[in-house]
């Protein structure tokens, strides 16, 4: 009888200790749950500047959540960029990215490639677009590939059509051939 109400006590207590356990556990999940919004598979994107779209965005699958006002994109995405006429640029896919719709600014991760009109190609694996300045970023490596050549590098910035681009720290060599007269 004895041995029988020390194990009930020591099972209370240890029901009792749990219990408070799993409490503070559910108060630390729930405040730090992010509230989903909005889920949508297939999803497309408008983004507009004065009026002028600036970009459409698709991707496979879109989560919003409106508690930070940040949309997650994944499944395969794929950008249109447009300048500030409404005239396409440039066009970017990557395997996921997130927006700020308060700034309206997108960060593309993982396979990042941007293929501008005018035959440029970017690859790198991470980029930010800034939709105040217009101005692609990236703090990763790169590789720039033009008509005539391939350039390496970490860190990047151009205009979204990429003719206007600096590799911050370039890298790599050219062999060039030099003719003596």
């Amino acid at each position: 009888m004895k041995n029988g109400k020390i194990i009930i006590t020591y099972t209370l207590i240890t029901f009792i200790f749990l219990s408070c356990i799993r409490d503070r556990n559910d108060k630390h999940l729930v405040d730090s749950l992010q509230f989903v919004g909005q889920e949508s598979w297939n999803a497309r994107i408008t983004i507009m500047k004065d009026d002028v779209k600036r970009a459409d965005v698709s991707a496979g699958h879109l989560i919003k959540y409106d508690d930070r006002k940040i949309i997650i994109l994944n499944q395969g995405v794929a950008v249109d960029f447009f300048d500030k006429y409404g005239n396409h640029t440039s066009y970017l896919e990557s395997d996921s990215a997130e927006i700020n719709e308060k700034t309206n600014d997108m960060i593309a991760f993982g396979n990042v490639v941007v293929i501008s009109d005018t035959g440029i190609t970017l690859f790198t694996n991470h980029l930010k677009w800034d939709n105040k300045i217009e101005k692609i970023i990236s703090n990763d490596d790169i590789i720039l590939v033009t008509e005539s050549d391939t350039l390496r590098g970490k860190g990047f910035e151009s205009n979204t059509d990429l003719t206007e681009w600096v590799i911050k720290e370039p890298k790599g060599s050219i062999e060039k051939e030099i003719k003596a007269e």
